[in-house]
């Protein structure tokens, strides 16, 4: 059993490789990671190309939805990015806040800070920057954002709980959250919630679906809803390499589903006592 350090060391290293690939090569496995599908289509990342403030260059194929087209965004808001990559959602986000708004990008990785950083710096956007440091404890003061937005990063962190922690922290009062993700329902195979690569791959690090709405419920937000939801279906050359034939045929056609889910949640705007909190 790895350590929560070991699997965030294996996300550090897979996704520093994925910040030096071409958007195709990221787009045919599962968030860039595993060997590439011959299967020529995306497993789980959306079209961005028709939103305004989409630069391709920094379109590394990683996501599993649109979180900054639901996240109601406003003129002059002060928007976080978790796992900000090379820097897509924050510049989707810079044209929805604004001259007025500033976009923070958090990333544990150095090679995609860079990257977004060298996206950041050729387009003039100096209200756009990122900051190297982990989800679950952010180096951005409590109180900060008007909204957080994530895409595909929450299913690789070990310690889900102190991730949404910190959102609620991060969060002013009243500020709101949209962010997608990689669920399940029912029990993953052995052989794709062991591997290493497929939990960089986003895939065996997810939780059940029911799970991950709780711990949203449990750490005190409101009005959570489910403002997207879509099957991910992994393609047979790739589960070829974690199960056996017989395996996956069991597989497809058990009870067990692998979902992308967009998440709207809001911070109230007085603080609740939380069980742990402190407060009661």
């Amino acid at each position: 059993m790895q350590t929560e350090e070991q699997l965030k060391e294996i996300v550090r290293k897979k996704y520093s490789e994925i910040a030096l690939q071409d958007k195709e090569t990221n787009m045919s496995s599962c968030c860039g990671a595993g060997g590439c599908s011959t299967e020529v289509y995306n497993i789980m990342s959306e079209d961005y190309s028709t939103l305004n403030g989409y630069n391709a260059d920094a379109d590394l194929g990683l996501g599993c939805g649109l979180p900054t087209q639901y996240a109601q965004i406003k003129k002059g808001d002060v928007v976080v990015d978790l796992g900000s990559g090379a820097g897509n959602d924050c510049f989707i986000a810079r044209h929805e806040t604004g001259e007025t708004g500033k976009v923070i990008g958090i990333d544990f990785t150095p090679a995609m800070i860079d990257k977004a950083r060298s996206n950041a710096e050729v387009r003039g956007f100096n209200n756009v920057e990122f900051r190297q440091g982990d989800i679950e404890s952010m180096p951005i003061t409590a109180n900060t954002a008007d909204v957080i937005v994530s895409n595909c990063v929450l299913n690789l962190v070990p310690n889900k709980d102190a991730v949404i922690k910190d959102i609620y922290r991060v969060l002013k009062p009243g500020g709101h959250f949209s962010i997608s993700d990689v669920v399940l329902v029912g029990a993953l195979p052995e052989g794709l919630r062991k591997d290493a690569e497929m939990y960089a791959g986003c895939v065996s690090g997810a939780i059940q679906k029911e799970v991950y709405m709780e711990l949203i419920h449990a750490n005190g937000f409101e009005q959570v809803t489910i403002q997207k939801e879509k099957a991910i279906i992994i393609p047979d050359d790739i589960l070829i390499n974690y199960l056996t034939t017989d395996q996956i045929a069991a597989f497809k056609n058990g009870a067990t589903g692998i979902f992308s889910v967009t998440v709207f949640a809001k911070k109230p705007m007085a603080e609740k006592c939380v069980p742990g909190g402190g407060c009661c």
